[in-house]
C-alpha cells in the first residue's frame, strides 16, 4: 500500500545427502532482503491454493467469485521461521480474510443508499525491523499468486505437489534411488 514491492522466491531445502524435498520462502523487499519465512511448506502453500481454488468454483452465500474463500477461517495461513532451535527468526508472511463493508449513495443523491459487503484477504509481511508491508487482494489475485508459488516451487524441486484432498504427499520426495 506504500508503493514496496514485495516478491516471495521459493528456495529449496535440502537433506543431509544434498536431494531436495521441500520449500522455504525468502521474502524481499523492494530487492533487499526481508525475512525467511515457511520452513518446508510448500505442501502446505498447494493445498491453501486448491482450497482457494475450489472456493471460487462453489456457489454459496457471496455472489461475486472474488469474495469467496474457504468458509470456517479467518486466517489462511501464517508462516513463520523457526529454527532447528525452535527459536523464531526474522520475517512473517500472514494471510487474514476479512470482511469490508462500505455505504453506497443512491444515484440522484437521494438520502437512501444501501450497505455493500465485499470479503478480501489481507496478505501481510513483516522484516526483521518490524516494518510491515500488506496487499488487499481478491480471491482471484490470492489463488493466481499461490497457485505461481506453487509451481516456481515445483519447478525448483523438480517434482509436484499431489492434488488429492488432504494430501501432504510430495509427489517422488524421498525416491531417489540410492546404491546399497
Amino acid at each position: 500500500m506504500d508503493g514496496s514491492y514485495l516478491s516471495v522466491d521459493p528456495v529449496v531445502c535440502r537433506d543431509r545427502t544434498g536431494a531436495p524435498y521441500e520449500v522455504t520462502l525468502a521474502l524481499r523487499r523492494d530487492g533487499t532482503p526481508y525475512g525467511t519465512v515457511g520452513e518446508r511448506c510448500g505442501w502446505f502453500l498447494a493445498r491453501v491454493a486448491r482450497e482457494v481454488v475450489r472456493a471460487r468454483d462453489e456457489s454459496g452465500a457471496w455472489a461475486d467469485p472474488d469474495d469467496r474463500f474457504p468458509e470456517g477461517t479467518e486466517e489462511l495461513f501464517a508462516l513463520r521461521y523457526r529454527a532447528r532451535t525452535d527459536v523464531v527468526g526474522q520475517g512473517e508472511l500472514r494471510c487474514q480474510l476479512r470482511t469490508i463493508p462500505s455505504w453506497v449513495p443512491r444515484e440522484g443523491g437521494g438520502q437512501r443508499g444501501e450497505w455493500r459487503v465485499t470479503r478480501r484477504a489481507f496478505l501481510e509481511a513483516w522484516g526483521g525491523s518490524g516494518v510491515g508491508l500488506r496487499a488487499v487482494l481478491t480471491s482471484g489475485q490470492l489463488a493466481g499468486f499461490l497457485n505461481d508459488l506453487v509451481r516456481e516451487a515445483e519447478a525448483r524441486l523438480g517434482t509436484h505437489y499431489r492434488t488429492e484432498p488432504n494430501s501432504n504427499v510430495i509427489w517422488g520426495a524421498g525416491t531417489v534411488l540410492r546404491p546399497r
